[in-house]
């Protein structure tokens, strides 16, 4: 079997570390660093996507630990944040969630409020394929 690293670790090591010793729970995980500002979606161990990714800036850190999605929107305005876009959001902590963004130019480096920012067409696959995985079936996994 073929191991994929991510992150420093080998795929299947990572899995059963997260998930238990047993057979994945999840058929989905999407694992976001915060080092490197790269989300890397994996669907039934292998890898399908990796992206750049803006995580929080200073002051506004994005929280780390294994997630499952809360809920879904795939129009959303920030309440807080003067009233931002927020398409395709995927909520995993409270307020916090993955999101396309416009800010397309900061990708690749700190900038949001503590959510991960993707680009707009990626948000929009993300949420397509979590919708048709299931969100009971996704980790999120922040590090």
């Amino acid at each position: 079997m073929r191991k994929f690293s991510i992150f420093g670790f080998g795929l299947i090591a990572f899995s059963a570390a997260i998930l238990g010793a047993g057979p994945a729970e999840a058929e989905l995980v999407i694992q976001v660093s915060k080092a490197t500002q790269r989300m890397t979606v994996v669907r039934d161990g292998q890898p399908i996507y990796q992206w750049a990714v803006s995580t929080g800036r200073a002051g506004y850190g994005t929280p780390s630990g294994v997630f499952g999605p809360q809920r879904m929107a795939r129009s959303w305005f920030s309440h807080a944040y003067y009233n931002s876009p927020m398409p395709h959001s995927i909520f995993f902590h409270g307020g916090y969630a993955i999101h396309g963004s416009y800010a397309i130019n900061r990708l690749g480096g700190p900038a949001s409020h503590g959510c991960v920012r993707l680009h707009p067409g990626n948000a929009a696959t993300l949420f397509s394929l979590v919708s048709h995985e299931g969100p009971g079936r996704t980790r999120i996994v922040i590090n």
